[in-house]
């Protein structure tokens, strides 16, 4: 999880939002992304995509079987349903957006299983850095409150 915030705080300098994500296979790092959807002016640049992205490319297959994906913020829907079409085995996020509150309302809610009954996602309540990976996206929206006003 600490490589995922290392690749928030890329975001969080190129003035994106600051998620990050890596994708693990055998133990070894094998990709990382971060938000470039403003960089690349595309919705779906999530960094989790962007991740998913060159782990597919390095492994010369879009399925990524017996991967880990770790992210910094609980997956959008977007993001949750390409990390189970690459047949990620799991998603270990560290921080809740209570904001889309994706986690709660769909994916915990067995919902996912209709995209892949493979995928298992882990929330914050495994101390997987969650302060951090909470504070980062709020002290980066706060500062543009502030900024705005």
């Amino acid at each position: 999880m600490f490589q995922a915030l290392k690749e928030a705080s890329k975001a969080r300098e190129s003035r994106e939002v600051p998620i990050g994500a890596v994708i693990v296979k055998d133990n070894k790092i094998i990709a990382r992304g971060f938000n470039k959807c403003i960089a690349l002016s595309d919705p779906t640049a999530h960094a989790e995509i962007v991740a998913l992205r060159k782990a597919a490319k390095k492994l010369k297959n879009y399925r990524l079987n017996d991967c880990y994906a770790y992210a910094t913020i609980e997956p959008c829907l977007m993001c949750a349903g390409a990390l189970a079409k690459a047949r990620i085995k799991k998603i270990i996020f560290g921080a809740f957006d209570k904001k889309a509150d994706c986690y709660k309302n769909i994916l915990k809610t067995g919902d996912i299983k209709k995209l892949s009954r493979r995928l298992v996602i882990v929330g914050k309540k495994e101390k997987h850095l969650s302060a951090e990976c909470a504070n980062i996206i709020k002290d980066f929206f706060k500062k543009i409150r502030q900024q705005k006003a």
